[in-house]
């Protein structure tokens, strides 16, 4: 029998190699690095109403993975508005359509948001609700006729708006801005990111992606208009960043690709232009779910080659976003 023939013999048997686990080292327990220690756990609500507080929530919560991250996007914020170093949030439209704009304008109001930045959907859904408000339609149903995003006065007063800002040297948010601020017939200015910011003195820049949005099929759309009033928010925006140095933060807040990929650059034309700053800022992304921009271009890149923090928390918008403005709130102690 050959070597071959024993060792196809001992495996048939049952006799393969086994390692012997009574030769294995240990160690004990107590120097065992870990990774989780009993003071970070969770804490039930007090049993006494009135000891159930914000505050206490905010103490309650594990320190462990996203739940500390959070808090530390919180300490950021709250950090960076003692400091006066700028707070940028950067927005998708489904943070509009959730109705939480109160929360972005009182986050102004606070000094906890210095700069408003979006992709143009956030813009429509905003300058809708002011004028009429409602926004949002059934895109299945509207496409079925080609009515989908065929409103007029949408399509004719925006543009129009951004035609007069080519003419004035204004930026989109501003050219839209100012168009609702003259306006005596708005259902709900309250609401309105655009016009708050305008009135609060915070800027409002738009990022456009010329055909992904619906005022771009009305007849009224000027090619010229979108790009000069969306490229000079764009070089607005990059002259907003260098305040982001050594303490400042930006929050994607919903926005998949398209301000992942404007920050990116406008990030780069900042730091072209400054001496590779700003550096050292907090950098956080907050969606339903994980995308791969938000996570490179807002998350890592900017923070790996600027010596800062990023932190990507996962959620609903319309949980996510009163949670972190009532604890930025608690923080500022206001």
């Amino acid at each position: 029998m050959t070597s071959d023939d024993h060792r196809a013999a001992g495996s048939a048997s049952g006799n393969a190699p086994e390692a012997d686990l009574s030769l294995v080292r240990t160690l004990p327990v107590s120097t065992r690095p870990n990774k989780v220690v009993a003071e970070q756990f969770a804490s039930p609500p007090p049993a006494e109403a009135g000891d159930r507080t914000f505050a206490a929530f905010l103490d309650s919560l594990p320190h462990v993975l996203q739940a500390d991250a959070f808090v530390q996007v919180v300490d950021a914020v709250a950090a960076a508005v003692r400091a006066r170093k700028a707070v940028v949030w950067m927005l998708g439209g489904h943070v509009v359509k959730t109705g939480l704009a109160p929360l972005l304008i009182d986050l102004m109001r606070r000094g906890a948001a210095t700069h408003l930045a979006s992709n143009g959907s956030a813009g429509i859904h905003d300058y809708e609700m002011a004028r009429w408000g409602g926004t949002s339609e059934d895109v299945e149903a509207g496409l079925a006729d080609g009515s989908f995003g065929m409103a007029e006065e949408t399509g004719r007063d925006m543009n129009e708006a951004f035609v007069r800002g080519m003419r004035e040297g204004w930026g989109m948010g501003e050219a839209l801005a100012r168009d609702l601020n003259e306006r005596n017939d708005l259902a709900y200015p309250e609401l309105s990111l655009l016009m708050q910011s305008f009135r609060l003195g915070v800027p409002y820049t738009l990022h456009p992606a010329v055909g992904a949005e619906i005022i771009h099929q009305h007849p009224a759309a000027s090619g010229a208009a979108i790009g000069d009033t969306g490229h000079r928010d764009f070089r607005r925006l990059a002259a907003a960043l260098p305040a982001l140095d050594e303490g400042g933060v930006v929050i994607n807040l919903g926005s998949a690709v398209v301000m992942p990929e404007v920050f990116l650059k406008a990030l780069t034309v900042a730091r072209n232009l400054n001496g590779g700053r700003p550096r050292g800022f907090v950098a956080a992304d907050f969606d339903m779910q994980r995308h791969y921009r938000p996570r490179v271009n807002v998350v890592e890149r900017p923070t790996r080659s600027g010596g800062g923090r990023g932190f990507h928390i996962t959620g609903h918008h319309e949980l996510m976003l009163p949670l972190l403005a009532w604890a930025i709130a608690e923080r500022l102690g206001e």
